[in-house]
């Protein structure tokens, strides 16, 4: 469910099993009013938990002022600080007061403007010496920062509120505890508001613990009521920690359960075994292949075909470096289900990729994909491919081929899920990276098959151990590390275009060089067209300027995800045969797009694209005999965080140490849902690099939860799975 505002919607609280879960997913409507609430709505802040979990960036004591120096031009914040000197300037309607705040170093210029009533009235609150919490947007006037018409309120020692703005008096207090915490807020919703609004909650509900005492226990966390009582209404500091330590306890514990139980249910089901078989089309491929298999792909393999050998169904997640072979550890897999009579599903997240990989794999195949035909060996299968766009007759021929079991390999999107498409023996399948499999798509598999499939996840993204535990929980991680001989260095530098405008007329240069060498060459930009956006260029716009401009005399070609699919097929095909030169594209070349002859790359805007994202498209290149440049494009601020991103990616070509800065800079996405992006999450105050001692606590406790209640008769352990579950399905995740 999501509303129209496109934030997540509470579920009803008829669902949950348990009074703790009845009051934290009550919707705060009912409890705060219809403004108060669209306003906590723009927050992210729909049900009792969102504002229970939306803790304070710091707490301060009444006496005690915030480091002004911290302050940067720009953001929105709230501070406590006091009054040195308050002046009223002008007349009439230029009437204006000037305030000056102080943290006992740096100062804050704080001005008022309105009618002279309301001008006397503020000046009488802030007067010198009085304390306040100030909210606003720091600006910069004449050097000095600056909040413009700040709303406010002045408070006394222990935290009641005194007077205000006057839209904001008659609040009350701005904490119940002896200590004052200061939310992440928003112009709309004051840091006293939201205080005042968990304050409402908690005289209208009565909290209850949602877990058996033993977990508690266990973790060695206080109790749920208590919890929240120390974090929103702290008489000391020495009684936040533990708070805290709670509350970040359950949404790990949570999660873990979730995982726990998964496991618990994959080891439960039984599975076809699908045995590795000599003499079959797995080794038929092995003694074609022109190279031989890395230490790594080769010990991965093994796992994998012992997995595949059990009774049970394989839940593995196969993670490694770009360019470090592990599509071709999938085929090997898949190979290996076909020998023993079964079927191997591939599901790419776009047309394009699923396009691209069922040509690979019938390219590495080669005459042992022309299963069905005369020409073919013995051993042969067929590769088919299914996306949404195929005509209606192509359609009917692959479903034909994957029903009757013709085709040992499909390849599609999320269209192999739909209750047309029919397998005749589905053994194993392969998830391409961008892709989590929910309740929802795991039966949607299930009902295709007369036991449950195999799995095997695949992602390029490198994942810290932190993160393939929580994101990952439910699967058995295999990670190749080594980079297959024959792989090129690839040089890459961050050009910045303001310092020097000219460098962008040589990177087009660049490109130019290394096609007259017989090379071809990337141009990739952030979104299809630049008109509406709010910033970055788009591949429209690109292509007409550099077919027309500097590369006027090469063969440019454009790719993007709206093209029809055979006009995106005839592209890439002609690309990858070397009948275009440049290809100017949005990210659909990120992942699994293998042009050996590409050895240049020139990312425009830069900045626009995340760590991953850049190491990913970097990896396009460099996959031949010839080594590689990838220029980054970007106009931002050198001192940003930006640019901090850009010079990493520069620095090295090491995924694993891309991704431990990748995570420190950025959410860490959904956790169980298809989101990986980090834009939204489904953890709240965890974070995994520096919680990972206590998500490796709540990962004992659920494996314990799960060995003394199997069947999830607990009511708190099955309203906190649910919860999860209905994360990874989308139901309480934006759409965008």
């Amino acid at each position: 469910m999501v509303s129209s505002a496109g934030t997540r919607a509470p579920t009803s609280i008829s669902r949950w099993r348990t009074a703790a879960f009845e009051d934290l997913h009550r919707a705060l409507g009912p409890l705060l009013g219809e403004k108060t609430t669209k306003h906590a709505a723009a927050l992210g802040l729909q049900t009792v938990g969102d504002l229970l979990q939306h803790l304070p960036r710091r707490w301060m004591l009444g006496t005690e002022t915030s480091d002004l120096s911290l302050l940067e031009p720009g953001e929105e914040a709230a501070v406590l600080a006091e009054v040195t000197s308050s002046d009223i300037r002008g007349g009439g309607q230029k009437m204006r007061l000037e305030v000056r705040v102080s943290d006992g170093r740096g100062r804050l210029r704080l001005t008022f403007f309105g009618r002279s009533h309301l001008i006397n009235h503020w000046a009488s609150l802030l007067h010198k010496g009085a304390r306040g919490i100030f909210a606003g947007k720091v600006g910069m006037f004449r050097d000095e920062l600056q909040l413009s018409h700040p709303d406010f309120v002045i408070i006394d020692e222990g935290g009641s509120v005194v007077g205000g703005a006057r839209r904001n008096e008659g609040m009350g207090r701005a904490t119940k505890g002896g200590l004052i915490g200061l939310y992440p807020a928003s112009r709309s919703l004051p840091t006293w508001k939201i205080a005042e609004c968990v304050n409402l909650v908690l005289e209208q509900i009565q909290l209850s613990e949602p877990w058996p005492q033993w977990v508690c226990d266990e973790a060695g966390v206080i109790g749920l009521p208590e919890a929240v009582r120390r974090v929103h209404q702290p008489t000391e500091r020495s009684e936040i920690e533990a708070g805290v330590e709670r509350l970040r306890f359950d949404e790990a514990f949570a999660t873990q359960l979730a995982m726990a139980y998964r496991r618990a249910d994959a080891a439960a089901h039984g599975a076809v075994p699908r045995p590795r078989r000599s003499g079959g089309l797995l080794d038929a491929f092995d003694a074609q292949l022109p190279f031989r298999l890395t230490a790594g792909q080769q010990e991965v393999s093994d796992e994998i075909f012992a997995d595949l050998a059990a009774e049970h169904p394989m839940q593995r997640l196969l993670q490694g470096e770009v360019g470090s072979g592990k599509t071709l550890v999938a085929l090997r897999a898949m190979l290996a289900v076909v020998d023993a009579g079964g079927q191997a599903v591939l599901l790419a997240p776009t047309e394009v990729l699923a396009t691209q990989h069922a040509q690979t794999l019938a390219r590495d195949l080669g005459d042992l994909a022309l299963g069905g035909t005369l020409a073919a060996p013995e051993q042969a299968t067929r590769v088919v491919c299914l996306t949404g766009s195929m005509t209606a007759a192509q359609k009917r021929e692959a479903l034909l081929h994957a029903a009757s079991g013709e085709a040992g390999i499909i390849v599609g999107t999320h269209a192999l899920l739909s209750e047309t498409v029919q397998f005749a023996e589905l053994g194993l399948v392969v998830v391409d990276e961008q892709h989590r499999f929910g309740v929802e798509q795991r039966a949607a598999l299930d009902a295709k098959a007369e036991k449950r499939p195999h799995v095997l996840v695949m992602t390029a993204t490198p994942i810290p151990r932190s993160v393939a535990m929580t994101v990952f929980g439910d699967l058995t991680v295999s990670t190749l590390t080594e980079i297959p001989a024959g792989r090129s260095e690839v040089l890459t530098v961050v050009v910045d275009q303001n310092l020097n405008p000219a460098w962008v007329e040589r990177a087009w240069q660049r490109i130019i060089e290394e096609v007259d060498h017989g090379r071809q060459a990337f141009v990739v930009c952030p979104r299809i067209s630049a008109e509406g956006a709010e910033g970055g260029r788009g591949v429209e716009e690109t292509f007409a300027e550099l077919s027309t401009g500097p590369l006027a005399d090469l063969r440019v070609e454009m790719l993007h995800g709206q093209q029809p699919t055979e006009d995106k097929e005839t592209v890439m095909a002609a690309f990858a045969a070397g009948e275009v030169d440049v290809l100017v594209a949005t990210t659909v070349v990120e992942v699994g797009v293998d042009v050996p002859n590409a050895s240049v790359m020139v990312i425009c805007d830069a900045d626009h694209f995340g760590i991953s994202q850049l190491h990913q498209l970097r990896g396009r290149i460099g996959r031949g005999a010839h080594p590689g440049v990838c220029l980054l494009l970007t106009g931002v601020d050198p001192d940003s965080d930006a640019r901090a991103r850009l010079d990493a990616v520069a620095a090295t070509r090491d995924g694993f140490a891309l991704a431990d800065v990748d995570l420190e800079q950025r959410r860490e996405g959904d956790v169980l849902g298809s989101s990986q992006s980090g834009g939204r999450s489904g953890l709240r105050l965890l974070r995994v690099l520096r919680d990972a001692e206590q998500i490796a606590i709540a990962r004992e406790v659920a494996a314990e939860a799960v060995r003394r209640d199997p069947d999830q008769s607990e009511p708190g352990f099955a309203d906190a799975v649910r919860h999860t579950e209905l994360i990874a399905s989308g139901e309480w995740l934006t759409r965008n």
